[in-house]
């Protein structure tokens, strides 16, 4: 799945963005509203319980959406703010991250409830044509990327999440706005690493899977020395994943699990007082299998319930 592609140096390989369903016939109900409430007859499966809504991007034009999941409690409580978990690579993270959520606390609480926001590719483009344009830091693409193919559109992409996603979020939910976190695997977690070094305030929290530092001859490592010139602290939590077969000896372009410990002992280094990190190199993993576990560690660092610590 797309969430998947980009973490070596050939990210071009990608399942596209499943087409649009037919509309369910007018005497089936709009959507599946209870767990075990699919609508039958043909219909498709529905993440139940989940929320569509389009949020374009007034500068470039392009129609994105956002999914949105809301915690079980939420409806009962209606003085509470919950923490905002934003996620890339909605096709795929979104229901991921939903379904690992809800699983954690199957047996008591093991995670804080949090709502869900899943970040789409832009409408009429296929997942990766969109994803390497949101989410790369410059113009200088792998040279496995086709020829027209257009990269570094990520400043753009950050102007509207903080313009357009993140008030329209924290006016139609209630969020706790100093407590917004960032998942993003691979391109994505470029992107989160980007946001890091350049609006650290955008997000309290990161969960930076299989981060695809090679890019552009390891521009975060340079973004990150720009950072540390002007900064003495970075108030973050930030969980990194990698698996440990993402390195040549396995097969990969690009040494994976040396970039992420490499960024691991650059902010290490600065000893920053706020900066709360913590990296995993998971054992038995590749490129194409971490991502569920990074995702679970991930949401326990970030969301581990005081019941449970």
């Amino acid at each position: 799945m797309s969430i998947l592609v980009g973490c070596a140096k050939s990210p071009d390989a990608i399942v596209p963005a499943a087409t649009a369903a037919a509309a369910p016939a007018a005497s089936a109900p709009e959507k599946a509203s209870t767990l075990g409430g699919q609508r039958g007859n043909g219909l498709p499966y529905e993440v139940v319980g989940s929320e569509v809504h389009d949020v374009k991007d007034p500068v470039s034009g392009r129609d994105y959406q956002v999914f949105v999941a809301l915690p079980p409690s939420y409806a009962d409580n209606p003085e509470r703010r919950y923490p905002v978990l934003y996620v890339t690579d909605a096709d795929y993270a979104f229901p991921l991250a939903r379904q690992i959520g809800r699983r954690l606390n199957v047996e008591g609480p093991k995670l804080e409830e949090f709502i869900l926001v899943g970040l789409s590719y832009a409408m009429g483009d296929d997942g990766m044509t969109s994803r390497r344009r949101d989410y790369t830091p410059t113009p200088r693409g792998p040279s496995s990327a086709p020829a027209d193919a257009v990269h570094g559109g990520a400043a753009s992409y950050i102007t509207y999440l903080r313009g357009q996603v993140l008030p329209y979020v924290a006016n139609h939910y209630r969020t706790d706005e100093s407590r917004r976190l960032l998942l993003g695997h691979s391109y994505g977690a470029l992107l989160g690493t980007q946001i890091l070094f350049t609006d650290p305030g955008l997000f309290s929290g990161y969960i930076v899977g299989s981060p695809s530092y090679w890019y552009d001859h390891n521009v975060m490592s340079r973004l990150e020395k720009d950072y540390a010139g002007r900064h003495d602290d970075l108030p973050a939590s930030v969980y990194m994943y990698v698996g440990e077969y993402e390195t040549p000896a396995f097969g990969n372009d690009a040494d994976m699990v040396a970039d992420a410990r490499r960024m691991q002992t650059a902010l290490t280094a600065h000893r920053y007082p706020s900066l709360r990190l913590k990296l995993d190199v998971l054992n038995d993993e590749d490129r194409l299998s971490v991502a569920p576990r990074g995702l679970t560690h991930g949401l326990k660092y970030l969301l581990g319930s005081a019941e449970e610590g």
